[in-house]
């Protein structure tokens, strides 16, 4: 039950509870007084005989008057009693429901700053960190709640600046070296006196140093992913899968996979340069995980106005448990650190799930049971 339902049952239960005893109250008060204003009849017998003797009337029939007097002022009295009783629970009953209205409004009205509160949190969720409330109104508990959450915001936001500026800024400083060593390696290798021995040497530095080369610009995608598109725009899954299934089919092929695509119109909105990356790095996943003579499938699709990313591929057995690991930086299946596969550097699966958390996407990845893995992602419904 939510919130301003059980506020407008507190009220609206508060309010029957008070006019339930109001009109207890007023009913004991009203029988009381009346009660007190009843004519006295009980006279003396000297009082009745003298009356008798004035009216010039039997006494049987002066006291049969005395009672029937007696019984209509009380049959009197309880009708308006009843009256009373009736019409006070009737108007408690209409202004009951007119109370529970107003207390519904009132609610409302109450908990709009915290609605406020809560859209603005969903925004942050979304790696908005630039979004503030902003609330307007008197210094009371809710405008100290919303200002509470602006400063943590606040904080928040910078922490978050600083750590993506770091990471470029360290990223941007170790390409310049790493290029200089590329360089040199290079043309020693290139010198006619160099033996084999550089040579090989050379290859394997190269090697090394291109492989640290991936793992910056890994660090810089996985630092840039984290935030929401600035720009964001309709893009077709359908034509970023072909695109990049035709930039991997030669080390596909290489590798005895066979890449199988079925690809139809799957509209995002978010941001193209991230997609592609989000399904580079799933079918280089696929393929650099296989084996021999297996297969990678990718489809794209709509169900229910969403589209959806689906990358199954054959290869070796994932046990459940080790399924959340894949998608954590520098890690890799078989409790070993993906950082020390020659395959990759081990921020593919990270990177995919930052993307799919920008989106508001919604990932799964399952284990096949003869091996492999399958991975679903599913997008929000476009705007």
């Amino acid at each position: 039950m939510k919130l301003r339902t059980r506020l407008t049952l507190w009220y609206g239960g508060a309010f029957f509870a008070a006019g339930a005893v109001l009109i207890a109250v007023v009913y004991l008060i009203v029988r009381d007084r009346i009660a007190q204003n009843l004519p006295d009849f009980g006279a003396s017998t000297d009082e009745i005989l003298a009356v008798r003797s004035q009216l010039g009337v039997d006494e049987q029939e002066l006291l049969s008057f005395i009672q029937m007097a007696v019984d209509r002022q009380e049959a009197a009295n309880d009708a308006t009693l009843r009256a009373v009783l009736i019409w006070s629970v009737a108007a408690l009953v209409v202004v009951g429901l007119l109370a529970v209205v107003l207390g519904f409004l009132m609610a409302s009205r109450v908990l709009r700053p915290i609605d406020a509160i809560t859209d603005t949190a969903k925004r942050v969720a979304d790696r908005s960190l630039h979004e503030r409330i902003n609330l307007k109104g008197p210094g009371d508990e809710l405008k100290r709640l919303a200002d509470t959450f602006d400063g943590m915001l606040g904080r928040l936001d910078r922490a978050f600046e600083g750590q993506r500026r770091f990471v470029a800024n360290a990223s941007h400083e170790l390409k310049t070296p790493l290029a200089i060593n590329r360089t040199l390696l290079e043309v020693a290798a290139a010198e006619p006196g160099a033996d084999h021995r550089i040579r090989d040497l050379a290859a394997n530095l190269l090697a090394v140093n291109e492989r640290h080369e991936r793992l910056i610009d890994g660090l810089l995608t996985l630092a840039g992913s984290e935030q929401a598109p600035a720009d964001p725009a309709p893009v077709d899954l359908a034509d970023v899968v072909a695109h990049v299934a035709a930039q991997f089919a030669a080390e596909a092929d290489a590798a005895g996979v066979t890449v199988e695509t079925e690809a139809a119109e799957a509209v995002v909105v978010g941001d193209a340069a991230l997609l592609e990356r989000l399904v580079s790095n799933l079918i280089a996943n696929g393929i650099r995980h296989n084996h021999s003579g297996g297969t990678l499938r990718v489809a794209t699709g709509t169900a229910d106005r969403r589209a959806r990313l689906t990358v199954a591929n054959t290869g070796p057995v994932v046990a459940a448990y080790e399924i959340d690991a894949l998608f954590q930086p520098f890690r890799r299946g078989e409790g070993r650190d993906r950082i020390e596969s020659v395959r990759g550097v081990g921020l593919g699966l990270s990177i995919v799930d930052s993307v799919t958390r920008v989106h508001e996407a919604d990932l799964a990845a399952v284990s096949e049971p003869e091996g492999g893995l399958l991975v679903t992602v599913v997008f929000p419904e476009p705007a």
